[in-house]
């Protein structure tokens, strides 16, 4: 009777076991098609972009070129239009970022000290602008009142510090152990010089976090800049992309003098300039990308 028992329990282990397994598989053969869909454009594009110009007229590709070429991105890397976008793309993103971190940081590190006289006051000030914006009109007047207009730092100031950032970033320091700093006190050490080599260096994760969204955000700067700017030359990537994408005649946005550009296919040239200004971002979300959860999480736990 026992050994019956026992048969009886082993085969509904081994039937939990392949029923779990089956469960794996679907589950893992749904995300697998789930990511195609997310893939596949990409691929799509990208094969586009490296597909040869007799190639792409008579149609013979698909998810692989069947005859490959660099054409549209050696136009694209030449033209003065690409030149003018990246230089201003490079600014704002390399300038703008380090401004976003550090305003965001010291404001969140002042707000998180209980002795601060007025916090309660700026706290609210701070939420106030989480929850009522001025509105597009009264921006541009004030960034036209500040003599920023067609300056790159109409791209950069008005997004330098936000109040979700603050927020997330306080709470995360208020979670750093208070014995460190008044350690460091004791030892005669300043509020700057405990802020930069105390502080900072326990909160690496969640800087870079923010250090990324930053970056992403300054890359994909668009409508700001269709705002604030009225020089062409100084207009960034992602207004450059849009005037490709849209334009009948893609010669006068890429500014090349080349007769190979009559040569290549618009598609084609859209295609591979789309690449050439998501590539940087894809390169960089890899290597920081292990800081998403842990940098955010951390600091959104409390209120």
């Amino acid at each position: 009777m026992a050994q019956k028992l026992e048969t009886k329990q082993n085969y509904g282990k081994l039937g939990m076991r392949a029923s779990e397994n089956i469960y794996q598989c679907l589950i893992g053969v749904l995300l697998a098609l789930l990511a195609s869909t997310m893939i596949l454009p990409f691929l799509y594009v990208l094969v586009i972009s490296f597909t040869d110009s007799t190639a792409y007229v008579s149609g013979s590709f698909y998810l692989w070129p069947k005859k490959w070429s660099t054409e549209a991105y050696v136009l694209i890397l030449r033209g003065r239009g690409f030149l003018d976008a990246l230089r201003a793309s490079l600014f704002i993103t390399f300038v703008g970022t380090p401004i976003n971190v550090c305003a965001n940081a010291g404001l969140a590190y002042m707000l998180s000290k209980d002795d601060l006289i007025g916090r309660g006051v700026i706290n609210k000030l701070v939420m106030f602008t989480m929850l009522f914006g001025a509105g597009m009109i009264p921006n541009f007047i004030n960034i036209r009142n500040l003599g920023l207009i067609n300056s790159w730092f109409a791209n950069i100031l008005p997004g330098a510090c936000g109040a979700w950032t603050v927020m997330v970033m306080k709470s995360f320091f208020q979670e750093l152990p208070r014995d460190i700093e008044e350690a460091a006190e004791i030892d005669g050490c300043g509020t700057m010089r405990m802020f930069f080599q105390i502080v900072l260096p326990l909160s690496l994760a969640m800087l870079a976090t923010f250090t990324l969204f930053a970056l992403v955000s300054y890359w994909n700067c668009y409508f700001s800049a269709i705002m604030y700017l009225t020089d062409t030359s100084k207009m960034p990537l992602q207004v450059y992309l849009q005037k490709i994408v849209l334009s009948t005649d893609i010669s006068e946005v890429v500014d090349v003098q080349d007769d190979l550009v009559n040569k290549v296919p618009q598609e084609v040239m859209r295609m591979a300039s789309l690449v050439v200004v998501v590539f940087p971002i894809l390169c960089i979300y890899p290597f920081m990308q292990k800081y998403f959860a842990k940098g955010v999480m951390v600091g959104a736990v409390k209120g």
